[in-house]
């Protein structure tokens, strides 16, 4: 069942499509929301949909506004620049619902108190954004994406004749924060999101802002409320849970990041502390270290400047993995020893400011990189002082 998820993600719509209709009196709307995974990054924060019931007409459609065509023009350079169009597409329900029942995701239905003429409102917007020339739109992580869809649809139909009553939320969560929220079980894809991410991450998420998540969309509308008949009721009329709490699959690391980065800070200390006795540089290692974090920098940099991720913006990941590393081993000899040591000695001020000020910094950058700055240090060191 995880290929036929992966297909709901991947492929054009394949469920029936019908073009406006009349719906029957008995039509329903519900928000779909879906339980995270674990077995990819990707999977972890949930999914969410729109479902428009009307057995009087036949139709059960599920909205998915989470689907993107590897086959798009451009696909991996549109991702690379931040320009990835995302799609809604529209599916039979059943078949949306077994792909994530199939693989032990929680689904959840929250079945909504709407008159007949808001169903039929929401049902137009849906079908009209449907159509072949509406259905793409601009993807971001946090601001645009298949959660905050959802959301929008119903703010944009009801405009003034819906409210979120925000008064649930007690936490002031970073965008960062909440994002950590949901990888606890993966280190490595938590990592890797705080390096590439920089400072527009760690601003504090308004309770609509939340809403970014599936599982916060949800506790939104459990809270809101529509106007009907000059009298505001709740939106959601009742909840209907799929199946119960599944065990989550945890997916197996070979390595944790904490035990690869500390592995690795112990070898450079033995390495430094060996050159110290003979000393003599191991300039491989350096040529290796330095050379690898100077190549994380001009990605970072590249990320900043050469395309639209805004969340890539303004990244203090940069205090650490310097491009100007990579220059600098480009005259790694002997007659720049002046120049080196003078430069590496500059480095190892910014690795002492930034250890200093790592718990302090705008941005929250991730703990398991500290034993990397203090390798980058003591190598930074033995260079100034041995070169």
């Amino acid at each position: 069942m995880k290929n036929a998820l992966l297909l709901i993600f991947v492929f054009a719509s394949l469920g029936a499509k019908s073009q406006t209709t009349q719906l029957s009196p008995i039509a329903k709307v519900a928000i779909i929301t879906c339980g995270p995974g674990q077995e990819e990054v990707f999977l972890a924060f949930g999914h969410s949909a729109i479902r428009v019931y009307d057995p009087l007409n036949g139709i059960d459609y599920a909205y998915n506004y989470g689907v993107f065509d590897f086959n798009q023009p451009n696909f991996y350079f549109n991702y690379t620049k931040g320009l990835l169009l995302f799609k809604l597409g529209v599916y039979n329900f059943s078949d949306f619902l077994n792909a994530y029942l199939g693989d032990g995701r929680l689904v959840h239905e929250q079945r909504l108190n709407l008159s007949p003429s808001q169903t039929q409102a929401i049902f137009n917007y849906l079908e009209q954004n449907a159509l072949p020339e509406n259905q793409t739109y601009r993807y971001d992580y946090f601001y645009n994406n298949c959660s905050s869809k959802v959301r929008d649809v119903f703010a944009e139909v009801f405009g003034d004749s819906i409210k979120f009553d925000s008064s649930h939320i007690t936490t002031d969560y970073t965008i960062r924060q909440l994002t950590d929220l949901y990888l606890k079980q993966q280190p490595w894809g938590d990592l890797g999101i705080d390096i590439c991410l920089g400072l527009p991450m760690d601003k504090k998420a308004t309770p609509y802002e939340y809403m970014f998540l599936p599982d916060y969309l949800e506790s939104g509308f459990d809270h809101a409320s529509i106007l009907q008949n000059g009298e505001w009721i709740p939106i959601v009329k009742s909840t209907f849970p799929y199946n119960p709490p599944q065990p989550q699959i945890i997916p197996k690391s070979l390595i944790h990041p904490w035990l690869a980065f500390g592995g690795f800070l112990a070898i450079t200390l033995a390495l430094t502390i060996y050159d110290l006795r003979r000393k003599k540089i191991s300039k491989w290692f350096d040529i290796v270290l330095f050379g690898v974090t100077g190549i994380v920098g001009l990605l970072l940099i590249a990320l900043w400047t050469a395309t639209d991720h805004q969340a890539a913006a303004k990244n203090f990941n940069i205090l650490w993995a310097l491009p100007t590393n990579l220059f600098v081993l480009a005259i790694y000899r002997e007659r720049s020893a002046n120049f080196l040591r003078k430069y590496f000695s500059v480095v190892v001020l910014i690795c002492v400011l930034l250890v200093l000020s790592w718990f302090f910094l705008p941005q929250q950058l991730h703990i398991y990189l500290l034993p990397l700055v203090a390798a980058l240090l003591f190598r930074a060191y033995i260079i100034s002082r041995l070169l």
